[in-house]
């Protein structure tokens, strides 16, 4: 098997600068910095009050991206009218007004590529790095430089620090941010295998380490009747719902819940990932014959009826969770704000447990990971109160432990993840100590970690004792299920990082010219063919072809503005 070097983390940096492979005169567009601080303009004014309330009242239009599944507000309150809007009223002034809503996913960027396109803005909305930088080259956003420098909280600009300069490099062009940039915890970048662990014990399992030791698992589960109901309806591994991802990519690394990202990474293969070949050159993982091997390994547990058959069809895979139908899947730390918590009410006893599995050949946990920063807030041209929005962005963070934690954080009238690269490492740790006796929660009032001190405050409300178990009997989900729902992703899932792993980074983690106009189609033939496959609707050397026609179709050309842009 031809090996694959992994790209360092520096060079995470250099993939953000692909515009800079074209300079521009002065009074164009700007392009990519390679400075990662933004240059405040000299005749800035002094800091402002970042939490400043106006005197009078300040309107601020928004996209809103929403999730149609969500039943959190309770009775009146809508994604225009909650918690958080009123509270950003209350303290700031600001009311704050969705000109449209779209569900989140396809749909909010197909809504944000109408705007962009149309010119028919909201004041401000979240977009992605490739909307961005459309908005930035058609001169639609404002200047954020000094917005930043002036009115940024310090625990926004300190959680921006601690990315080491890739959050700001990411929305610098010619030296002017453009836009606030969010910063996501590390642990939202690995994807973990989340299993039933009772229904390991029931049949007398270890929990599956290896490949091989999955698929002897995954057949357990579907042929010996572990929910014993006496009935053959339990599914072994599940996979995408319709529209959903087999895998991340390097435009949406993080949180894909329900794709293979361990099964791939255990063969070594990144595929929608940009890597360093044997020869220091980028290479597009989708293409490299680790990548076949993967799928062939996953077109063999289909073809054995050990993954979901209704997958990439099914409506709502988590239904399998909640149903307790499944017992394998694969995701992110924070399972329990996902599918568990309705599990646990309609099987008390389901403990589901998490585990950075399978490893490779070598016996090592290989996950790609992400980037610190890909999604941005962004203020459109002319708006008259551009630091609103900065505003907003302080009052959340800083005050994020004050509200209902029952209602969706999605609900938030401008929503930008903002976490210290170690916040959920940091947040097991002293959260142990807490249960130890040698913190107590009012020590843990830490700039950055917003919810640090309520978690403490919280944690004993349904942990149980003996407090080193994290089995599902040592909790109390009943006492308060949206404080379970943290501390269980927490103990459980956050966990089972603990270990060290190696990990994969992109070289990049944008978009190149050649991308706008053809990574719609290139993507869309890999999706379907890697699809083909695994369901045996195409062959397994079906492969090879994919491969040519993705290099003649822009893929070669790609891959030539890819290496430029990480010189």
């Amino acid at each position: 098997m031809r090996k694959i070097r992994r790209g360092l983390p520096i060079l995470v940096a250099a993939g953000l600068l692909t515009v800079t492979a074209c300079s521009t005169p002065a009074e164009k567009q700007p392009a990519a910095s390679s400075d990662p601080k933004p240059a405040a303009d000299k005749s800035a004014a002094a800091p402002a009050d970042p939490f400043g309330k106006y005197d009078q009242p300040v309107t601020i239009t928004i996209g809103k991206s929403v999730d149609p599944t969500d039943k959190s507000l309770p009775a009146g309150d809508t994604p225009e009218s909650n918690q958080y809007t009123r509270y950003v009223k209350e303290h700031l002034n600001i009311d704050s007004k969705l000109v449209w809503q779209a569900a989140a996913g396809k749909d909010y960027d197909q809504k944000v590529n109408l705007s962009i396109a149309s010119n028919d803005l909201p004041d401000t909305m979240v977009v992605n790095d490739t909307q961005l930088r459309q908005m930035v080259k058609a001169g639609q956003l404002t200047d954020m430089t000094d917005v930043f420098a002036q009115y940024a909280s310090p625990a926004v600009k300190s959680i921006i620090e601690s990315t080491k300069g890739l959050a700001t490099k990411a929305v610098t062009f010619n030296g002017r941010m453009m836009a606030i940039p969010n910063v996501t915890t590390e642990s939202d970048m690995v994807h973990l295998m989340w299993i039933r662990k009772d229904w390991l014990d029931k049949l007398g399992l270890p929990v599956p380490k290896t490949i091989d030791d999955l698929e002897k698992t995954a057949k357990a589960f579907v042929e010996q009747d572990p929910d014993g109901n006496g009935k053959a309806d339990t599914i072994g591994i599940t996979g995408p719902q319709a529209g959903g991802l087999l895998h991340a990519n390097f435009i949406t690394p993080n949180n894909n819940n329900y794709g293979f990202d361990p099964i791939f990474s255990s063969f070594h293969a990144y595929p929608g990932f940009w890597l360093k070949g044997a020869d220091g050159k980028p290479v597009y993982g989708s293409i490299q014959p680790e990548t076949k091997e993967a799928l062939a390994k996953l077109r063999d547990l289909y073809a054995k009826g050990l993954i979901d058959k209704e997958m990439s069809v099914r409506k709502d895979t988590s239904e399998l969770i909640k149903s307790g139908k499944s017992g394998i899947w694969f995701g992110m730390w924070w399972g329990g704000y996902g599918p568990l918590g309705d599990a646990i009410k309609n099987d008390p006893k389901a403990n589901w447990q998490a585990y950075a599995v399978p490893l490779d050949a070598s016996g090592e946990f290989t996950p790609h990971m992400g980037t610190p920063s890909n999604q941005f807030v962004v203020v459109r041209k002319g708006y008259e109160h551009p630091e609103a929005a900065m505003k907003m962005i302080n009052l959340l963070l800083r005050d994020e432990s004050k509200f209902d934690v029952k209602v969706a954080i999605a609900n938030y009238p401008l929503r930008l993840v903002f976490a210290p690269m170690d916040e959920m490492d940091v947040t097991l740790k002293m959260l142990r100590e807490v249960l130890a006796g040698t913190k107590k929660p009012e020590e843990l009032d830490l700039p950055g970690y917003k919810l640090l001190k309520a978690d403490a405050e919280n944690v004993k409300k349904v942990k149980l004792e003996p407090y080193d178990k994290v089995d599902i009997q040592y909790w109390n989900p009943e006492a308060d299920l949206g404080v379970w729902k943290r501390m269980y992703s927490t103990f459980v899932g956050v966990a089972a990082l603990e270990k060290p792993y190696k990990k994969t980074y992109s070289v990049t983690y944008s978009q190149t010219k050649t991308m706008e106009s053809r990574w719609a189609n290139l993507d869309k033939l890999e999706k379907e063919t890697f699809l083909k496959i695994i369901m045996g609707a195409a062959p397994l050397e079906t492969f090879d072809q994919f491969v040519t026609n993705w290099k003649k179709q822009g893929g070669d050309q790609i891959t030539a503005e890819v290496e430029e842009a990480s010189k």
